[in-house]
């Protein structure tokens, strides 16, 4: 039997199930991920984290700029892999997710057909959800629709923010697809229709953007929250800064809870200092502000940014 792996993949995600795979002894033949891309001042070509890796494995690294390219496609067909596996890459052409006898199969991080999309981690924390998980499915002609291979929930605790659950599920992930993996080459795998596992109501989990990263004050506090949480570390919730007299400001909002005080509800955005905390209300409620990153600066904790505060008043955030 013909075991050869393919693997696919690009950020740091990626990377726990390319080490996973590889430390459980299956053999990966190669792996394809993004071209450099130009980074930092010098604009100097930096390598995805997946490639980074796949050197230091000494695997052979294919980084196409067009997936449907006939010299690209040929030299898949030269590494004679059984199955492909994607983790984080982007979307294959029927050209590429046909091609192994033993299929294509991907790593999504949600509980699907939950949180089909770009953004799963984020948008499940913005929904304040208290639970995720991981799923395998083999590729088919629509994003993140095909035949369910298996699942893991994973709970979300209420100290989560985005960074901290994608840490979890990198590697629940990683543990899964290993899994998979060896059921789909043993020929032990059993495929279920997504319909299947559908629930009354789908989410759905597009791509982040600036404009539904950009704090709702007129929300809830606790739903405020959520939405700090789920954009945190990266990249980060934000808002306008204004006080009296001076041009906005963009302001990251990167860890806040939400708080209860005695003093009267203000419009939504008003900003306070109450027992010494940066208090912001909210459409319902406050939130404090626990950590934030003004324009230009570096991340802080609020006290530290409040030390350096000498407007304290008629300052509001929209």
């Amino acid at each position: 039997m013909n075991d050869r792996i393919l693997f696919m993949g690009t950020p740091a995600f990626a990377v726990a199930s390319l080490n996973a795979l590889v430390e459980a002894g299956l053999e990966v033949v190669a792996v394809v991920t993004a071209p450099d891309r130009p980074a930092g001042r010098g604009l100097l070509p930096r390598m995805s984290a997946v490639k980074e890796r796949a050197l230091e494995l000494g695997l052979p690294v294919l980084q196409p700029t067009n997936l449907k390219d006939p010299a690209f496609l040929s030299g898949l067909d030269h590494l004679d892999a059984s199955l492909y596996i994607v983790v984080a890459f982007r979307m294959l052409p029927e050209a590429v997710w046909r091609k192994p006898p033993k299929g294509t199969i991907n790593l999504h991080a949600s509980l699907l057909p939950d949180y089909r999309g770009a953004a799963p981690i984020n948008w499940a924390l913005i929904n304040g959800e208290t639970k995720t998980g991981v799923t395998t499915f083999f590729i088919n002609d629509r994003i993140d629709t095909g035949d369910i291979l298996l699942r893991e929930e994973v709970a979300i605790r209420p100290e989560d923010n985005a960074g901290m659950l994608h840490d979890r599920l990198m590697h629940t992930g990683a543990e899964l697809l290993v899994r998979t993996a060896r059921e789909v080459l043993d020929g032990h795998a059993v495929p279920s229709a997504q319909d299947q596992f559908a629930e009354d109501r789908l989410h759905e989990a597009p791509k982040l953007t600036p404009a539904n990263c950009r704090i709702e004050w007129n929300w809830p506090a606790a739903r405020v929250v959520d939405q700090v949480r789920g954009l945190s570390p990266h990249p980060g919730a934000w808002t306008h800064w204004i006080g009296q007299g001076q041009p906005p400001r963009k302001l990251k909002v990167l860890a806040a809870k939400a708080v209860h005080h005695d003093a009267p509800q203000s419009a939504a955005g008003m900003v306070a200092v109450i027992d010494g905390g940066l208090t912001v209300c909210c459409g319902t409620g406050a939130i404090e502000v626990l950590q934030l990153q003004m324009e230009g600066k570096r991340p802080m904790p609020a006290e530290e940014f409040l030390r350096g505060l000498h407007q304290r008043e008629g300052i509001i955030l929209q």
